[in-house]
């Protein structure tokens, strides 16, 4: 199996499988002199670790992580950092009865379909255990941002879950941290809360929708044709498990706009352009504007339910299925997380991919 590799010059390797002794991620291209310690990427980690509340799976892991490489008195070296995470609460004999058979939803058939080979202990590489690698990296991401551009913010936050939505009129960046649901809505957390908590009795689960804004993301960075800063943030938030649909900006409701509504008309400000919306999301051509990087996914429903499904076996015998074990009933929590690690990563490399072709040069305006 290849590509499992993302980003240009800070690029990321991921490694390990859901119920293997350990997991982990391999960093390179990280700038040298950026200050960071274990418990620098362990704050990152514990927001995404399961068992945290009723609303994800009871999978208890520490995902306590170890710099292996990389660092040296507490700074980056610019040599590959290695990551590492062990596995300590496997329950593999909790998949034992899906061995022969394929769970509908999962990539159990396709691996077996490409490979001839699956692991079926919690799905391998598929799992969505895997992300804790991608929160890591994201960690380290993140303390070179804090180095390079120390007031840019990369924050996720959930704007739906199943067919309910924020209301954006009461928007708060405070109260993202305040609720299980990173929503920055009070008034939604408390009614998603109760509506979740039925869903996850009944053995059932849901989709969601996640958000991310850049803020205080320079100007400049991405490249037209093919390095475009949208084309890599989408490629790596549907890189993410059970994502199905990526937006930058206004996104798909962009086709129901016209020209006069969509464009974010220009003004002069006292330290440069001022937009007066932002339907472009912080991108246009590829390259970003100096507004807020807004990218926002879908994330579909948890597959693994209590509900029997129909499916077949490796030999080809229709049977039905439940899947058992200890699953997310909204995994669209565990991702706002995840996707912060990927927008880090990801306006990181690109920001050192600007460094190396223009240094830093921009075009003088006013």
């Amino acid at each position: 199996m290849s590509l499992n590799s993302y980003g240009h010059v800070f690029r990321v390797t991921t490694w390990g499988e859901s119920h293997g002794p350990a997991l982990g991620a391999t960093v390179d291209g990280c700038p040298p002199g950026a200050a960071l310690s274990e418990a620098d990427i362990q704050v990152w980690l514990d927001r995404r670790k399961p068992g945290q509340n009723k609303y994800t799976t009871q999978r208890r892991e520490a995902d306590e992580v170890r710099i292996l490489s990389g660092v040296f008195e507490g700074k980056t070296t610019g040599t590959p950092i290695q990551l590492m995470i062990e596995n300590t609460d496997q329950r593999s004999k909790d998949y034992g009865d899906i061995a022969e058979k394929f769970r509908p939803g999962h990539a159990d058939i396709t691996y077996w379909q490409k490979y001839g080979i699956r692991d079926y202990r919690g799905g391998g590489r598929s799992s969505a255990r895997e992300t804790a690698a991608r929160v890591a990296a994201g960690g380290v991401a993140r303390a070179a941002l804090a180095q390079l551009v120390p007031g840019l913010r990369v924050t996720g936050y959930m704007v739906g879950m199943g067919e309910k939505d924020i209301d954006r009129t009461r928007f708060d960046w405070d109260e993202i941290e305040r609720n299980p649901f990173w929503v920055p809505d009070a008034v939604a957390a408390e009614e998603w809360a109760g509506y979740l908590d039925g869903l996850r009795k009944s053995g059932s689960s849901v989709g969601a929708m996640i958000e991310v804004s850049v803020r205080g993301c320079p100007a400049g960075l991405g490249a037209p044709v093919y390095a475009k800063l949208d084309t890599d943030l989408a490629a790596a938030m549907m890189s993410i498990n059970a994502v199905k649909g990526v937006e930058i900006g206004e996104g798909m409701a962009a086709a129901r706009l016209t020209g006069e509504a969509n464009a974010d008309e220009i003004r002069m400000g006292p330290d440069g352009p001022i937009y007066s919306s932002n339907h472009s999301g912080g991108i246009l051509g590829g390259i970003s504007t100096g507004q807020d990087v807004v990218v926002r996914f879908a994330v579909k429903p948890t597959s693994s339910i209590l509900t029997p499904r129909k499916t077949i076996t490796k030999s080809g015998e229709e049977t039905e299925i439940i899947t058992k074990g200890r699953h997310d009933p909204c995994v669209g929590i565990r991702a706002v997380p995840v996707a912060e690690a990927m927008a880090a990563a990801v306006v990181l490399d690109h920001l050192l991919l600007d460094r190396a072709q223009t240094g830093g040069v921009r075009g003088p305006i006013g």
